[in-house]
């Protein structure tokens, strides 16, 4: 693993050198395929260093531990050792994570469906809740969110909703959302306070051919 991420790195700081140089800069095709492996191995890179500076204070809190004499320094040395150790094995485990061959579609952008299910109005308001958290999270995340299509009840929720995100990794990070959700909550639209199973369909997938 380490020779793997020592030439990761290695390509990643040649990359680093090579968005600067005028003749990238000249062709706007071959930079921005430069630019996203760049980013793409940034990720990978900024945890190895992490990884390192974590074995480096490792090192160190070993020296003082067999070293010191003092029973006071020996002891937060040892206490140290714990921290540092499972921080190193947490993100030792990251750094697999992203080791592990990506799925060539997480760079793409997607088409996100939510409809209200089972619940009548009140499955309208939480589908609305729904479009506003996802936009919030694209807000967060710096993607582009825009409502392609949208049909509202007569309450202000939402019965359907058709969404176009647009950024860095977002099918990535959007493509375990399809499925039917399901939440129990007091209702808005009732006085009596009693609790309602509420059912949403979302489906995300990627962006089609004809949006490029």
């Amino acid at each position: 693993m380490l020779d793997k991420l020592e030439q990761i790195a290695q390509r990643y700081e040649e990359l680093t050198q090579e968005l600067s140089s005028p003749e990238l800069l000249s062709n706007p095709s071959a930079y921005a395929k430069a630019a996203k492996q760049h980013r793409s191995l940034g990720e990978v890179v900024q945890k190895y260093q992490a990884w390192r500076g974590l074995k480096n204070e490792l090192v160190g809190a070993r020296e003082l531990l067999d070293t010191s004499d003092d029973d006071e320094m020996r002891e937060m040395a040892r206490l140290e050792l714990e921290t540092l150790q499972t921080k190193l094995d947490d993100t030792e485990k990251e750094l697999k994570l992203l080791l592990i061959p990506s799925d060539p579609n997480d760079e793409k952008n997607v088409i996100l469906e939510i409809r209200a299910g089972t619940g009548g109005d009140e499955a309208t308001l939480f589908a609305a809740e729904m479009v506003r958290m996802y936009s919030r999270y694209a807000e967060k995340q710096r993607w582009k969110f825009e409502v392609l299509e949208a049909s509202e009840s007569g309450i202000g929720g939402l019965k359907e909703a058709i969404v176009l995100i647009e950024g860095n990794k977002v099918y990535s990070k959007l493509k375990h959302e399809s499925g039917v959700h399901r939440v129990q909550r007091v209702p808005q639209t009732e006085a009596s306070g009693e609790f309602i199973l509420l059912q949403l369909q979302s489906r995300c997938c990627r962006k089609p051919k004809k949006l490029t």
